[in-house]
């Protein structure tokens, strides 16, 4: 089985604190660790798992600019056999759409049975990437799974649907999957593997290799586009209640009865 696995080099911010750049329209990133998406991570592992049990080989591809080039290592040390880079200065300020049409170009002239995405980018949220560049292939679709098997040309996936539900949905190959996390457990990046992807070549195309033009791409060829970013202020805050039970007790009865809830 032929898969392609689309990840993304993100800041890592979860415990970092952010600031808004003089720009207002992203964060700093000077002091921030990059490493491979989360749900991408996951869907590396699932990649590399099938191609384990089903034999075939695996794609890493990523738009960014050469930093990326350390989460397709890592991509490579974990089983991804090949890599490639899609760099141009014109990709710049690119949407999901304009991601999608960057992707599409690259990956449409390749042979691929199953086309794997993260359901989401940590960096930005917008959930867009997978489905649009499916669209673009004219190949099904579906997001937020959590399972997959395959008999023949068929792939059945267990999507992950609200309230804690699932749904079981059977597409026909080539198709394109968004993974959720939990799928798996991705594994541990060996020192074989590490040593193995320093000599295997990331493969880098452009604008002009790709056959895109600059209005195709870049903000030009966005959707969307970003006007202001802003860390959430403080509207609320914790309020310490002291004193004996019987005087904080009077206490949260008095608020809530200023509240209207008793």
């Amino acid at each position: 089985m032929e898969i392609i696995v689309c990840i993304k080099h993100v800041p890592e911010t979860a415990e970092a604190d952010i600031t808004i750049d003089e720009s207002g329209k992203r964060i700093e990133v000077e002091d921030l660790v990059f490493d491979i998406n989360e749900w991408d991570d996951y869907a590396l592992e699932e990649a590399v798992q099938l191609k384990e049990k089903l034999g075939g080989s695996v794609t890493a591809m990523t738009v960014g600019s050469e930093e990326g080039d350390s989460t397709l290592r890592k991509c490579l040390a974990r089983g991804a056999d090949r890599a490639i880079r899609l760099t141009d200065k014109a990709f710049e300020g690119s949407d999901g759409y304009a991601t999608a049409k960057i992707l599409h170009r690259a990956i449409k002239e390749l042979p691929y049975d199953l086309i794997l995405t993260g359901a989401q980018a940590g960096d930005d949220g917008y959930a867009q990437v997978g489905v649009t560049l499916a669209e673009l292939l004219g190949v099904p679709h579906a997001t937020m799974v959590k399972k997959v098997e395959f008999s023949g040309d068929q792939a059945r996936v267990n999507r992950e649907l609200e309230g804690g539900l699932e749904a079981v949905i059977e597409m026909k190959l080539p198709a394109l999957i968004t993974i959720q996390t939990g799928i798996n457990e991705p594994r541990y990046v060996s020192i074989m593997g590490i040593r193995k992807a320093k000599s295997k070549e990331i493969k880098v195309l452009g604008l002009k290799e790709l056959g895109l033009k600059e209005d195709e791409v870049g903000k030009a060829g966005s959707w969307m586009t970003v006007e202001r970013m802003f860390v959430p202020p403080v509207e609320k805050e914790v309020e310490i209640l002291e004193g004996t039970s019987d005087e904080v007790t009077t206490k949260i009865t008095d608020i809530l009865r200023a509240k209207g809830l008793i």
